[in-house]
């Protein structure tokens, strides 16, 4: 639908009159509403070797609406805190919230784990009325975050950028930059969020499959849908919490305040973009203007030129644009389920702005994104390289390949020559207890069907060449992982001594979120490593949703194909149905937090301990 601005004023003005302005102007796409000139407000910035930070509760405005929010020393996002590699700083930190226990972890930091801000991990949290003073050095550069690791204070408002400069020359050559803080945020209260994510799958979706589209041709055909619906599981239910609820923010402005970055035509700009929303995974995009991309989670990478990306929450990107000529552009940042987008402009001057796309068509999850993919695999007794055709029986134990005294599959038949078709006769909510683990090793744990698991996949793939949900036809150049490879040769290159896989586990109907099919609070040893051992981690997704995988006081080499030059990380999104592996060198003694960072996900359990200990005092 195009509202010209005749009819939108007309529309508002009508609305208004009857009492329900607000109401109807809230209907209308990020695109068709009303647009301010644009505020060019730069982030409020600490710096130095002594910080004092302020948390309390405050008011914010988005979009002309009044929201109760948790700031520090009073705005949302935090304060920008600008630091220089080689320093050390005493962060003094503040709990002015009255009635609850807060904290600040330092996300992407290598610092001391009594530092590094878990409540119940690394430290007691901050107490109401007291003050923490973090003191550490800063032993590394790049763009990086802060936020609340208590409750879900995150998602009020509780997070704000870092950005460190290194030491000598920085070999990103730019004229200028910007700070992107990309979030969500919601008017209603985030534990009500939950409350309804425990109470009704699928809450927030508000795009499923309707009759009429049905008779329009879009979406699944009907065959499909009806296989889907036996199964219970519902492709249009991409994102938990969406643009129902959700105003995507840009430095805590909504898309009708068009927050404005200035440059001069011709000058290498730098975007430092950092996703710190609680549950939405974005597609960045300046139409018009390609973006190199120079840093990943503030590691330097290899400069690789792309129009779009889709950076997962808590991931960062550092990229270069030159805007050649004085006009705006429209800086993008589309939730990954096409409910709704966050917005900006660059623009020569203040008062401009671009034309802002509609949202385009929301993806649907397909076999691929149960598990199902059939590409390269290798089964028993079955030649795949050739032909996508045949059966599995999975009456048949032989067809499963159970391992580790797996149960008796309880029956029904994968077509293998109809890859994105479901599976006929197979109810899912009929397979407790069934274990299609079909690729672990006989040492792996074994999970299995469930209260708190709705489905494994059986044949999960490596899914770092792709470009994320909804992208695969995107018709431009779109980053995947595969194109990252580290500017420098990685400090440890070694072969891993050993090998872990870790499955990421749920159950989406009753939002219940673990690793293994276990919930945080039902685990009771953490994840040993040894120092300074290389273990080799493989994240398997057996739900239909991403999970960007956060492991604190750590970095990761992803394992895609790069050896010596593979790109370091600390949070990887790893998409349904599919498995990434990265090696990581335990080389930070202590007790570290290792979770999802969709916040919901982590509240619900998805998180565990890895303990680090010192080779002497290692069973």
């Amino acid at each position: 639908m195009r509202v010209s601005n005749l009819d939108r004023r007309t529309l508002l003005r009508g609305a208004a009159i009857g009492g329900g302005g607000a109401a109807l102007a809230s209907w209308f796409p990020a695109w068709a509403q009303p647009v301010s000139r644009g505020i060019v407000r730069p982030l409020p910035t600490v710096s130095g070797t002594d910080i004092a930070l302020r948390i309390a509760h405050q008011m914010m405005m988005v979009d002309g609406r009044e929201s109760h929010a948790i700031g520090i020393n009073g705005t949302v996002p935090a304060p920008l805190i600008r630091l220089r590699q080689g320093q050390t700083v005493r962060l003094s930190v503040t709990n002015d919230l009255h009635d609850e226990d807060s904290s600040i972890h330092w996300h992407g930091l290598l610092v001391p784990f009594q530092f590094d801000g878990v409540p119940g991990i690394s430290f007691p949290g901050v107490k109401p009325k007291s003050t923490f003073v973090y003191e550490f050095p800063i032993v590394q550069s790049g763009t990086y975050w802060y936020h609340s690791h208590s409750g879900l204070q995150e998602q009020m408002g509780h997070y704000g950028p870092i950005v460190i400069d290194p030491e000598g020359e920085d070999p990103i050559r730019s004229e200028r930059e910007h700070v992107i803080v990309l979030s969500d945020h919601s008017q209603m209260h985030p534990h009500a969020i939950f409350r309804k994510l425990k109470q009704q799958a699928g809450y927030f979706n508000y795009q499923k499959q309707t009759l009429a589209s049905l008779l329009a041709g879009k979406d699944q055909p009907q065959k499909d849908r009806l296989e889907w619906g036996r199964m219970r599981m519902d492709p249009s239910d991409v994102s938990d919490v969406t643009g129902a609820t959700y105003t995507y923010l840009v430095n805590g402005h909504g898309p009708k305040d068009n927050w404005t970055a200035l440059f001069r035509p011709g000058e290498r700009v730098r975007l430092r973009i950092i996703n710190a929303s609680a549950m939405t995974n974005f597609n960045v995009r300046i139409p018009g203007l390609p973006m190199t991309v120079v840093q990943a989670d503030g590691q330097h990478v290899r400069p690789v030129t792309v129009d779009e990306f889709q950076i997962a929450v808590a991931e960062t990107y550092d990229v270069i644009v030159t805007p050649p000529d004085e006009r705006a552009y429209t800086f993008v940042g589309e939730a990954v389920d096409r409910s709704g987008l966050a917005r900006a402009t660059l623009a020569p001057r203040e008062g401009m702005s671009a034309q802002v796309p509609p949202l385009r068509e929301r993806p649907l999850a397909t076999m691929k994104d149960m598990g199902m993919d059939m590409a390269g695999m290798d089964m028993p007794g079955m030649d795949m390289s050739g032909s996508t055709g045949g059966t599995i029986d999975l009456s048949k134990p032989e067809g499963a390949v159970p391992a580790g005294g797996a149960s008796e599959p309880s029956g029904g038949t994968i077509d293998l020559s109809k890859p994105d078709s479901a599976m006929p006769g197979m109810d899912h909510s009929a397979m407790g207890g069934m274990s299609m683990n079909m690729r672990a090793p006989s040492n792996a744990p074994q999970v299995k069907m469930g209260p708190g698991v709705q489905t494994i996949s059986p044949m999960p793939a490596d899914r770092t060449g792709e470009p994320g949900q909804g992208l695969e036809n995107a018709g431009h150049k779109v980053l995947v992982y595969r194109d990252l490879m580290a500017l420098t040769r990685n400090p440890d290159v070694r072969a891993p001594d050993r090998a872990m896989e870790i499955h990421l586990t749920g159950n989406m109907e009753r939002f219940m979120w673990s690793f293994d099919g276990q919930k945080f609070n039902e685990v009771t040893a953490p994840i040993p490593f040894v120092e300074n051992e290389r273990v080799r981690v493989t994240l398997v997704n057996d739900s239909m949703m991403s999970h960007p995988i956060h492991l604190h006081g750590h970095f990761f080499e992803l394992v895609t194909g790069h050896g010596e030059y593979a790109p370091r990380k600390h949070t990887v999104n790893v998409p349904p149905g599919g498995k990434v592996s990265f090696d990581v060198t335990a080389d930070a003694i202590g007790d570290w937090a290792f979770h999802c960072h969709m916040l919901y996900h982590m509240h619900a359990g998805m998180m565990r301990v890895v303990s680090v200990r010192p080779r002497g005092e290692a069973a």
